[in-house]
């Protein structure tokens, strides 16, 4: 489950997200050794941008699983709007792990394909389970486990970041992962916090 977006991104640009992941990095423009003593060593700053890259591929990944459940014309229009509402979030999410990336020096990965293509080929891309979306339950269900899936990856994530305020960045995005998994269960009639640790909600 798009780009005349310019004021929402503009926010994001100006959130503590923005400011705690690129400001750190934005001291970090020279090359080889400067680039590694911000960081104490080469290694920290290259693992820090594969961690980046790991949370750029969800991002891609909750794109394109939007758009996909957008074109399934299983939604009501006005769940339909929430699930873009929340792509577009994800959307600011890559925005602002791209520019990070390229800021510390790493390649951003780039989305497995790209979101003009026809639902089935991008569905294939991502090998989502298109065939087992038989309705607009179906559709959240899926959205829901990706989102917490996700909430869970950054959570894993961010104590491995060695510069910590991309760690703090990446903790910023974690909750609104959180906060899209609790608002898709109660569109399903259920109750939006089963557990009291994001590492215990079901998927």
């Amino acid at each position: 489950m798009s780009t005349s977006d310019a004021s929402r991104r503009d926010f994001f640009r100006k959130s503590a997200l923005f400011t705690a992941g690129i400001a750190a990095a934005s001291t970090v423009t020279a090359p080889g050794l400067a680039r590694a003593a911000a960081w104490g060593g080469d290694k920290d700053w290259k693992h820090d941008a594969a961690l980046l890259n790991v949370a750029l591929n969800l991002e891609h990944q909750a794109i394109a699983a939007y758009q996909v459940g957008a074109e399934s014309k299983l939604l009501t229009p006005a769940i339909l709007k929430v699930a873009l509402a929340f792509q577009k979030d994800h959307e600011a999410h890559a925005a602002v792990l791209v520019e990070t990336i390229k800021k510390i020096g790493g390649k951003p990965v780039a989305p497995r394909a790209p979101l003009s293509l026809p639902m089935a080929d991008l569905a294939k891309a991502w090998n989502f389970p298109v065939g087992k979306l038989k309705d607009q339950a179906d559709v959240l269900h899926f959205a829901a486990g990706l989102e917490i899936g996700a909430a869970k990856a950054y959570l894993g994530t961010v104590p491995e970041f060695g510069d910590r305020a991309l760690a703090k960045a990446a903790a910023n995005i974690e909750g609104d992962e959180t906060m899209h998994y609790a608002i898709l269960r109660n569109a399903l009639g259920e109750f939006p916090v089963p557990a009291a640790f994001v590492s215990a909600m079901p998927d």
